[in-house]
């Protein structure tokens, strides 16, 4: 991010990713009009991520008590702006309010407010989340899984899944980036059984039902940096 100043540093912890392939035009309506739907091989995707956030603090400030630690899950697809290369969040839900009520401040991000879990046991953990903030779709995820390979080199498409280092949000009329910094991902392979997901339920329910794509990390450290203003 050459000399800019980070904003906020967090801790990712126990992070799941995982990937289907769809149709482009499933998401054109979706996605605002000045990005461009990142391709690979001529192929779109769209990914669920749920993690647990740890030691959230902005700079210069101690953690905040009471929203410095957290369970997020977000839809998100990949997206380009001129050379830039990022994610566009459909939604992201969360089990904190304060959390909520900050990243969602003027429309900024789609975060929501969710009942989650996670589970971590011996023979398999359990994510579950479903979103109950009054006059929003009730969307739910719940997933068992465990992972099961040693950190692996990921391909040219999983790197390309995971290796984001910004994203766009459109509050209103205005496209904003915010860039992150951090070390390339170590994956694992992740085996498991989704029980339910109603997440993006505007994309064909045929999608839900589809295995996808499936890795796991244990910790990453992550800066955020100030939002910046796209030309149009």
């Amino acid at each position: 991010m050459g000399a800019r100043p980070w904003f906020m540093k967090q801790e990712w912890k126990d992070v799941v990713f995982l990937h289907w392939p769809v149709k482009i035009e499933w998401l054109c309506q979706f996605v605002p009009e000045e990005l461009e739907i990142d391709l690979y091989g001529n192929q779109a995707w769209v990914s669920v991520v749920f993690f647990q956030a740890k030691s959230t603090r902005l700079r210069f400030l101690p953690p905040v008590p009471g929203a410095n630690s957290f369970l997020e899950l977000n839809a998100r697809t990949y997206v380009k702006y001129g050379k830039r290369r990022g994610v566009y969040f459909f939604s992201l839900d969360a089990d904190n309010r304060l959390v909520v009520k900050a990243a969602s401040q003027g429309g900024f991000l789609p975060y929501y407010y969710a009942d989650m879990s996670m589970a971590k046991r011996t023979e398999r953990w359990c994510f579950a989340s479903r979103r109950i903030e009054s006059g929003r779709f009730p969307e739910s995820f719940c997933m068992t899984c465990k992972p099961c390979s040693d950190s692996i080199e990921p391909s040219r498409l999983e790197r390309w899944l995971t290796e984001r280092y910004c994203l766009w949000t459109k509050p209103k009329d205005q496209l904003y980036r915010v860039d992150i910094s951090h070390l390339p991902w170590s994956l694992y392979y992740l085996k498991g059984q989704i029980h339910q997901n109603t997440m993006a339920p505007y994309l064909p329910v045929s999608l839900h039902h589809r295995r996808p794509m499936a890795h796991y990390s244990k910790v990453q450290k992550v800066r955020f940096y100030a939002p910046v203003k796209e030309r149009k």
